[in-house]
């Protein structure tokens, strides 16, 4: 009888969702959801990288591999966590697309011999981040409603271009890019997942992204955008080895270059945990965020031996979060887990792969939109109406959709600086913090009255004596 109280209802309900530990097929669904989600996302960086290297076929898969690797085992970190490390959020960690400028710029440079420089600066960059996780997590009490929600919102706009870029074909060099077949099937697409969402109930409502996928994946077979044969040229089993292409070099100017990419990552990192946190309802305080960037250090670090690049947060999961509304962070850690194996196991990773880019586009329109919504959400908890934080949202808006825009907006300002800005994301997180400290704690003004702002918030700033005086 002790054992079936405990297992009670009031025992359940006391569980937080973050720390919910659901039956094992629904785990799958949506942990095979968040891989489908973020594949795209990963294998992009080192397909562009290798490209422009001029990597062979085998070498190009065992880069692929190894980001795929790379990223299961930040997300088991970051979901499960060991120690001080790991959110322990159902936070999901890939290759940052940011690194994919500067790596470019180094393969200019040095032809062939850019990878072990990258690799190597990649280490570097790691290192430098997890030592200084407990140092940048400060950044969380420069993060109100004002700021945290004009983020989150900018989050989901920057992802909005990738789902369009996706449903267009993905490759703007290809003969059918924008076509009306492409444009039709990611359409088709998003109408499944409307259709589903719309008229199934419970748990089925919260795959729906996953049934629309694979809709439009079978729809795609018969049109011949479904190369069925990439299959057979995979290997079965192959193991990351260390430093595959090379020792690494270290060359202080590319060095540089990656670490204003991880500061950038970091940054993004940060806003999306806070993001994440609003949206599984557990706040995201500065020691949740130094673990989670202790996270992104290791793991980048990790991905510098085994060649991978640099590590950050997926936005679009938290999209599906939001959109699903499973909560549960061990969901999260399985698609880590999956994330492994396809990494261990090409042929698993290439079945993934199958999905077209137009399928992953009309999904997207769906995740990246309910981002968006998430950071609307988030800035209804700002009093608009109180001070300037109207003029903090718009003009934070403005600056960071520019980029988005016109990709080379800030190109004429020095070239470290362009590259921190180029990032809608950063921009706009970057102004909406200064504006935020020049109105609402220099000047005379304040975002919310301190008897409304949410005790875990109160926390989280560190602000709790100064809250006391002024209340």
């Amino acid at each position: 009888m002790g054992r079936q109280e405990l297992a009670s209802p009031e025992a359940a309900a006391a569980v937080h969702p973050v720390d919910e530990m659901l039956p094992a097929g629904r785990m799958s669904a949506v942990a095979l959801q968040h891989v489908a989600s973020m594949y795209a996302g990963v294998a992009a960086p080192p397909l562009i990288i290798g490209g422009a290297i001029g990597l062979s076929p085998a070498q190009l898969t065992t880069l692929l591999a190894a980001s795929l690797f790379i990223a299961g085992i930040a997300t088991l970190l970051q979901t499960l966590g060991v120690w001080r490390i790991g959110s322990r959020l159902p936070f999901v960690n890939g290759v940052s697309f940011a690194t994919v400028s500067p790596i470019l710029a180094v393969v200019e440079a040095k032809k062939g011999a850019a990878l072990p420089l990258i690799f190597g600066s990649t280490l570097v960059a790691g290192l430098v981040c997890f030592l200084l996780a407990p140092v940048f997590c400060r950044l969380v009490r420069f993060f109100p409603p004002v700021v945290s929600g004009t983020v989150i919102t900018l989050i989901g706009v920057s992802l909005l271009p990738v789902a369009g870029n996706w449903a267009q074909g993905g490759n703007a060099r290809a003969a059918d890019y924008g076509s009306l077949g492409n444009l039709g099937l990611a359409g088709l697409t998003l109408l499944a997942v409307l259709v589903f969402n719309r008229f199934l109930h419970g748990f089925l409502q919260r795959i729906s992204i996953l049934f629309g996928l694979l809709v439009g994946t079978l729809v795609a077979i018969p049109l011949g955008k479904v190369d069925l044969h990439a299959l057979s040229s995979l290997p079965v089993f192959e193991l990351p080895h260390p430093f595959a292409f090379g020792a690494p070099r270290f060359e202080l100017a590319s060095i540089v270059s990656m670490l204003v990419v991880m500061v950038v990552s970091m940054t993004e990192s940060t806003a999306d945990m806070i993001a994440l946190g609003e949206v599984v309802d557990r706040p995201a305080d500065d020691r949740t965020i130094a673990a989670g960037l202790r996270a992104d250090g290791l793991a980048t670090a990790f991905g510098g031996v085994f060649n991978g690049f640099i590590c950050s947060a997926f936005a679009q999961n938290i999209g599906l979060v939001a959109l699903t509304r499973i909560r549960s962070r061990f969901v999260v850690a399985l698609a880590g887990g999956f994330l492994v194996l396809m990494g261990l196991l090409p042929v698993v990773g290439g079945l993934v792969s199958l999905v077209p880019q137009p399928v992953l586009g009309g999904a997207g329109v769906v995740l990246f939109g309910s981002v968006a919504v998430a950071g609307i959400r988030t800035l209804s908890k700002a009093d608009l109406s109180v001070g300037s934080n109207a003029v903090i949202v718009a003009v934070s808006l403005a600056f960071g959709i520019f980029p988005i825009a016109y990709p080379g907006f800030y190109a004429a300002l020095p070239e470290q600086v362009a590259t921190v800005l180029h990032s809608g994301i950063s921009a706009g997180c970057l102004l909406a913090i200064t504006l935020n400290l020049l109105f609402n704690h220099l000047g005379r003004g304040r975002e919310i009255p301190p008897a409304h702002v949410p005790e875990d918030q109160i926390v989280a700033l560190g602000r709790v004596e100064e809250l006391s005086e002024h209340a």
